[in-house]
């Protein structure tokens, strides 16, 4: 099977499909993540933290450069871990995602799925509070789109302190994993990414990931789980 992981953000791929991508590498499929945004340039400043201000000063973006840089070399690491076949990375805005054509994002995914012809699409749902991730949903669906053999199945995931942030709550799951043997590594592929990690109570903490699992798990009658909406399912 041939696994497209579409994600807005680096360390979105694990929140909402670590464990998952874990067992579709260990069953030999092959994997690969798209990141399509930066990731911290939104904070509008430096040093990992955020500035109310909306402006960027050009000290600011040499060393937001930088930190790009560390986010991606994470993320690579956070594949690594996850046995990820190829992990590539776009440059769109981050969080601006709404500032430049929808076709443009379209594009970029269509050219993915030619070029490596996924049987499945893993990426984000369509209420998240993130306009990037609702962007990146609106991208998918259209490339998409049942037009021709190639159609790729498509499956949203949520991402903890996004999806259950918005309201009203949207994300219908009706599609489970169970992770039981992968959820270490999960959480192991979130903590590299030093950074974007929070302590608990925050849903981006590891004890969080650990919870989270355990909900779904126990909706679906197993220890843990990651939970998906299906879009659209194809059967062959």
């Amino acid at each position: 099977m041939r696994i497209l992981v579409i994600a807005a953000h680096p360390d979105d791929e694990v929140l909402g499909v670590g464990g998952t991508m874990l067992k579709h590498a260990k069953n030999g499929d092959f994997v690969k993540v798209i990141i399509l945004a930066t990731g911290i340039t939104s904070r509008m400043k430096s040093g990992y933290e955020n500035s109310s201000k909306y402006e960027l000063n050009s000290s600011e973006s040499k060393n937001m450069k930088k930190e790009i840089e560390l986010l991606r070399t994470n993320a690579k690491k956070a594949s690594k871990i996850l046995n990820v076949t190829k992990t590539e990375f776009y440059d769109l805005p981050d969080n601006e995602m709404d500032s430049i054509p929808l076709l443009q994002i379209v594009k970029i995914i269509e050219n993915e799925i030619q070029k490596e012809k996924p049987d499945r699409i893993y990426t984000h749902h369509y209420g998240d509070l993130n306009i990037d991730h609702r962007l990146c949903y609106d991208a998918c669906l259209t490339a998409c789109r049942p037009i021709s053999k190639q159609t790729p199945e498509l499956i949203c995931f949520e991402i903890a302190s996004s999806t259950e942030w918005n309201y009203p709550y949207s994300f219908n799951p009706n599609y489970f994993v169970k992770i039981e043997k992968q959820l270490d590594k999960k959480i192991k592929a979130m903590e590299i990414y030093e950074h974007e990690i929070r302590s608990f109570p925050h849903p981006r903490s590891s004890e969080n990931l650990q919870n989270v699992a355990a909900r779904w798990g126990s909706v679906s009658g197993t220890s843990y789980a990651e939970a998906f909406e299906i879009i659209r399912k194809i059967e062959h």
